[in-house]
């Protein structure tokens, strides 16, 4: 099971729809719970945050396909829980406040970075952290696999703000209701194409490595590579969804009752 590469394949694919699901279903349920109740998911989950580390020390020296399997696995913990840190409103930014009509464009972009400016401070941490403990070691799929996540991020957060046509706010939680007013919904600004490309070129450069690495008969690296070519076509895909008319929630709207007034692309 742990060398088989279409396995790996289709277990990233999987993983991405379960846990977006999982951590839309939690940050829904908890805004429908009492005024605490989006600390308990974060403190409560801390957990996972500790088995993402530990995992993550625990496959530095071990470039087995199981190794390479349990550091993806260990990444995404970690990120998993920052992610819900950041959707809870506990790790956001200082600013939380609706953006003011008539900002320039300058004043815009400082406003809406303090939005998330800790959020972006914490995962900026937690990657340097992973860059100099992977540093040299055997294995750095854990690095990698959050480098990519967190560029993937940041590239979509910034074509939300400079503008894409279409902007999914259905599954914003209450406290980042905020966040839909920096949005731009409109044509696609100059950075799609050259974000687009770029994760074009990732899913390239992971799928000639992982050409490579079957070349060479390297069980791990096949593991890892394929595991990053399909998380990083699924970042480009994510960003396609932006100027797609595709109503991509229905992919998780299993996790989360339809509001009333339903309008999932705005």
């Amino acid at each position: 099971m742990f060398d088989t590469p279409w396995i790996a394949a289709l277990a990233a694919l999987f993983l991405w729809w379960f846990a977006t699901g999982i951590l839309l279903w939690r940050v829904h349920a908890a805004d429908r719970g009492g005024p605490d109740s989006h600390v308990w998911s974060v403190i409560l989950s801390l957990p996972l945050f500790a088995a993402g580390v530990l995992g993550v020390n625990a496959t530095l020296a071990d470039p087995s396909p199981q190794g390479a399997w349990f550091a993806f696995l260990s990444a995404l913990a970690i990120w998993g829980w920052v992610e819900l840190a950041f959707l809870s409103g506990i790790i956001t930014g200082p600013n939380t406040r609706v953006c003011p009509v008539g900002l320039a464009p300058g004043a815009r972009f400082r406003a809406a970075f303090g939005t998330v400016a800790w959020h972006e401070t914490v995962l900026v941490v937690v990657l340097v952290s992973l860059a100099f403990a992977a540093w040299g070691a055997a294995n750095p799929f854990a690095l990698w696999t959050f480098a990519l996540l967190f560029f993937a991020r940041v590239s979509a957060k910034l074509n939300l703000f400079f503008g894409v046509p279409f902007i999914n706010t259905a599954f914003l939680p209450t406290p980042l209701a905020h966040l839909a007013s920096y949005f731009r919904p409109g044509p696609v600004s100059g950075f799609f194409p050259a974000s687009v490309t770029l994760l074009a070129l990732a899913v390239g450069c992971f799928l000639e490595r992982l050409w490579r690495a079957y070349q060479a008969g390297d069980q791990g690296d096949i593991i890892g590579f394929t595991l990053l070519s399909m998380l990083s076509a699924l970042a480009l895909l994510e960003h396609w969804f932006m100027v797609w008319r595709v109503q991509d929630d229905k992919l998780w709207r299993w996790m989360i009752p339809a509001p009333a007034n339903d309008k999932t692309k705005t």
